[in-house]
């Protein structure tokens, strides 16, 4: 049966030939075949996101419950001194009015239907930005029973990221979909010394390496870049995995940028669209000395590893109780069954990565190697309140909180398990923020490999 179904997924891929997929150019010519360190093909994927989840997954984070996302931007580098934010007008906060914000998820009984909700329920959406990519947000500083019914399985031990921000007094909801992640001018020594300091302090390596881990630092002359990812052979799989993952991150947000990057603002007006050139600078054989090709097979990486943690943690929504709840009995029954909808395509994905085969040797030294695995990745999580942009700091947030969570459900397959059939308050459990950083963070993955798909006929058309 796993066969039948790979060949399948195959036979899709040629109905995407048309379209150039591995015609285009350079760039994306060897961005073929197996994934390292797991059984899965990058045209499987490719098919199976662009025409079945990313249809999907698009209708999902338009749904009120996952428009809105609580944050904190204004808490400090806790690294080096924070002298290098953003003025830069699209980095800009602007928040919206807490009256906006549906009730059901400002009053945080997320699995609770009340009368009073919808009658008093108001979704508008957020007004228009007054200007140009301003970040919309929204004061709820009076919303501290916000987690309550969660506090209960708030265990540090179990999480790859904090979770002060759904406590913090300075939180803000943000509305996600007036505030697009794309490319915002931020550059230059502060967004470098990020990545650095992710790369270079969080990343592990073998000691024999001494070339700079992050793709952006300058290499040397005499480096023809071919031999750059043979050091990840010396690392252990779960080493190897980290550091993928982390690339994986970064060549997703810079799609991003590139396919959502300034193109034109004549006469007041701005003009969005994809900067082939900016693709070129960032994946280009040539300009990255043929690391590009690796940088996008690390999304692909990453992005089965999401794909397997939304699998995996079905059971949990698949519970009658477990709603998605804004106050709205219509609107959430239905974005409940679009999830639901979402999960089944997940788990119907024949080449799922096998994360069995991480942790898996001797007890105490698996013990402490998922121990090191996880406060590397809460370190990096950390690090994200230095980024000087504040939409920048805002998309870094979700997508790591959302990788966050997923790693911790690849980690709870007992728990998950083990639900209690008819209790909705114990087992394993997850937060409305866990839940919203967790789906907007593989719907933006899935949009990055759409994108690329995008890139790729555009590419081939200036040829």
């Amino acid at each position: 049966m796993p066969e039948a179904k790979s060949s399948l997924w195959r036979t899709s891929f040629l109905a995407l030939s048309i379209f150039g997929l591995l015609k285009s150019c350079q760039i994306t010519k060897s961005l073929t075949g197996v994934l390292d360190d797991c059984f899965c093909d990058i045209e499987s994927i490719d098919v199976f996101n662009n025409l079945k989840i990313f249809p999907l997954i698009r209708k999902l984070i338009e749904k009120d419950f996952f428009r809105y996302y609580r944050v904190n931007l204004k808490r400090p580098c806790p690294f080096w001194p924070d002298d290098s934010h953003c003025s830069i007008r699209d980095c800009h906060v602007e928040p919206c009015p807490e009256s906006k914000i549906p009730v059901g998820i400002k009053s945080g009984n997320y699995n609770k239907y009340s009368l009073a909700a919808n009658a008093i329920r108001d979704i508008k959406e957020c007004e228009q930005a007054h200007e140009l990519g301003a970040i919309n947000s929204t004061l709820s500083n009076q919303s501290k029973e916000a987690f309550e019914d969660w506090a209960h399985h708030d265990d540090a031990q179990d999480h790859f990221c904090g979770l002060d921000d759904e406590t913090s007094p300075e939180a803000e909801y943000v509305d996600l979909r007036l505030n697009p992640e794309r490319y915002t001018g931020y550059k230059g020594p502060s967004a470098w010394r990020v990545w650095n300091s992710i790369y270079e302090e969080n990343c592990f390596k073998p000691r024999s390496v001494y070339r700079p881990l992050n793709p952006l630092a300058p290499s040397r002359g005499d480096d023809d870049g071919e031999g750059f990812y043979d050091w990840l052979e010396g690392l252990c799989l779960e080493k190897r995995v980290f550091y993928r993952l982390i690339s994986g991150l970064h060549s997703s947000i810079n799609i991003h940028l590139c396919a959502k990057h300034l193109l034109d603002e004549a006469w007041g007006k701005a003009v969005w669209g994809a900067n082939v050139h900016e693709f070129r600078r960032r994946f280009g054989s040539a300009e990255t000395k043929g690391e590009g090709t690796r940088r996008l097979k690390n999304l692909y990486f990453l992005y089965l590893i999401e794909l397997r943690a939304l699998s995996k943690v079905a059971p949990y929504f698949e519970r009658a109780f477990v709603n998605l709840y804004t106050g709205n009995v219509h609107e959430d029954s239905a974005t409940k069954e679009l999830l639901l909808q979402i999960l089944t395509e997940t788990k119907a994905f024949p080449m799922h990565f096998d994360e069995s085969s991480m942790f898996a040797g001797h007890k105490m030294e698996a013990r402490r190697l998922k121990e090191e695995f996880r406060l590397h990745f809460k370190n990096i999580s950390r690090i994200m309140d230095c980024v000087g942009c504040d939409k920048c700091r805002l998309w870094g947030k979700l997508q790591t909180q959302g990788l966050g969570t997923a790693l911790r459900i690849l980690f709870s397959e007992k728990e998950i398990k083990n639900l209690p059939e008819n209790s909705p308050s114990k087992g394993f459990q997850l937060t409305r923020q866990e839940i919203v950083a967790l789906l907007n963070a593989f719907g933006r993955l899935s949009t990055s490999i759409k994108e690329l798909h995008n890139f790729r006929t555009l590419l081939k058309d200036q040829r």
